[in-house]
């Protein structure tokens, strides 16, 4: 062989191996997230990151999302596909595909590539905790020693779990304390709530030893301020915390007096200003969503700016206290824009010439669409001078046409969202069952009707 062509070969090899160490170099120090959504119920997906938007990604025609990321933070993530949402943890190195179906998205979710292992084994783990639900509801009468027993078996059986997966998959530091935190904190929820509910009047030795558990717990884990787990375990923490021997949880749960010293409780007791703000912003929430305290929101808010310390975090409850306030009785009903079932954009002061029943449903609930829609129709009987119009939560597509014409819904009382994101804070939308109550004039009748209620009709009359 010629030297020079020699020579060239081995530069050529020389120079691949340099390409594919730079490659894998560069692999190792950036991020790869991707996914399909089956039956997609909108056009994006979103992540999140500490309740911030890291970024919105479009579906492509294959219903595909995908991006390399250089310098995104190890830590909890949250993906978003419109109701739905999951946490998801990324670090450097990953190389992740999620594979999901709208229709039944947290059965259906199960990740592939680098960095799948340890994001599948909390799927699983959510999934065992689901399943348990109903079999733990079934032991709350049983007496403390034998719950303890019980989810302290079922803790080493979660253990057992992820020593092997941790094993095989040689997990860093940070993803070892997600994953495990993923399981331990789930079971302590479960202790405080047994404690909320069988603690009353337990004396001083009893709760020294039930509550032995919480020496081995932190209330300053800055790297599980966003992860729900954890924050569930606070929040149930803090409710155990507020009540004495004698109060009762579901009495005193419903006060602002019981929020104002959860509020009391996160500024003495918990550890740092990250976890005290999200933790404060959770509480916040609770309690304006109360709409029955309404006239205790001022007195509530003045101790909330005491413990937060976030401007979002502030302008963020003040909207919502505002929000709340324009879906008010009295008040004329704040316009948005809707799609009709022409997919044309609408306005809701052009919708509402008579008195109208506002109800809500998304795509992926369509059981919950089937008995709103059997209910609206036997009070369209009742009520007639009343228009009931459904609202989606997602933007139209065929799936949903063809859905209405199988069902005989009449296209023309649907309608749709066009920006969730916006106009579900404005309406203050938080769940499914919501309705709202205009007269002819767009005037509130009610703001904040549950249309599942049996006595929503008396709204009516």
């Amino acid at each position: 062989m010629d030297q020079s062509k020699y020579l060239l070969r081995i530069w050529l090899l020389l120079w691949g191996v340099i390409l594919s160490s730079c490659s894998k170099e560069l692999d190792r120090n950036r991020i790869f997230f991707g996914g399909q959504i089956v039956n997609p119920s909108s056009t994006y997906v979103t992540l999140y990151k500490d309740n911030k938007t890291i970024d919105s990604l479009s579906l492509n025609l294959n219903y595909r999302f995908f991006k390399y990321y250089d310098s995104l933070e190890a830590g909890i993530y949250k993906i978003e596909h419109i109701p739905e949402y999951k946490s998801v943890f990324l670090e450097k190195g990953d190389s992740i595909w999620a594979r999901i179906n709208a229709s039944s998205f947290d059965e259906s979710i199960v990740y592939s590539g680098r960095g799948a292992a340890k994001n599948n084994f909390m799927m699983d783990l959510l999934l065992s905790f689901e399943e348990e639900n109903s079999f733990l509801s079934s032991k709350y009468s049983s007496d403390s020693e034998t719950f303890t027993k019980l989810i302290d078996s079922l803790l080493i059986e979660k253990k057992n779990k992820w020593i092997l997966m941790d094993s095989i998959n040689q997990l860093s530091p940070i993803a070892q304390k997600i994953t495990q935190a993923a399981y331990i904190y789930p079971y302590a929820t479960r202790k405080e709530r047994y404690a909320l509910l069988r603690g009353t009047f337990w004396d001083k030795k009893q709760d020294s030893v039930y509550f032995d558990f919480r020496k081995y717990l932190s209330l300053a884990e800055t790297d599980l301020a966003f992860f729900d787990p954890y924050i569930n375990y606070l929040l149930n923490y803090l409710n155990e915390k507020v009540l004495d021997s004698t109060e009762n949880y579901f009495r005193n749960k419903q006060k602002t007096n019981f929020n104002i010293k959860r509020l009391q409780l996160i500024q003495s007791q918990i550890k740092g200003n990250v976890l005290r703000n999200n933790l404060s912003r959770a509480v916040a929430f609770e309690e304006l969503m109360k709409i029955e305290n309404k006239e205790q929101d001022e007195r509530f808010l003045k101790h909330f700016l005491l413990v937060n310390t976030s401007k979002s975090y502030l302008k963020e409850v003040l909207d919502l206290h505002n929000d709340i306030e324009n879906m008010s009785a009295g008040k004329m009903l704040p316009e948005i824009k809707l799609q009709d079932h022409l997919l044309n954009t609408v306005s809701t002061a052009k919708l509402i010439d008579q008195p109208t029943v506002f109800y809500f449903w998304s795509q992926t609930q369509m059981s919950h669409y089937r008995n709103t829609v059997i209910k609206a129709r036997a009070l369209e009987k009742l009520f007639p001078k009343y228009q009931f119009k459904g609202v989606c939560i997602q933007p139209f597509n065929e799936i949903v046409f063809e859905v209405h014409r199988m069902m005989s819904i009449d296209p023309e009382t649907q309608l749709a969202f066009t920006n969730f994101d916006k106009d579900s804070k404005k309406w203050v939308l938080s769940l499914l069952n919501r309705a709202i109550v205009v007269e002819a004039n767009g005037e509130i009748k009610e703001g904040f009707g549950n249309f599942s209620a049996p006595d929503f009709v008396d709204l009516l009359q």
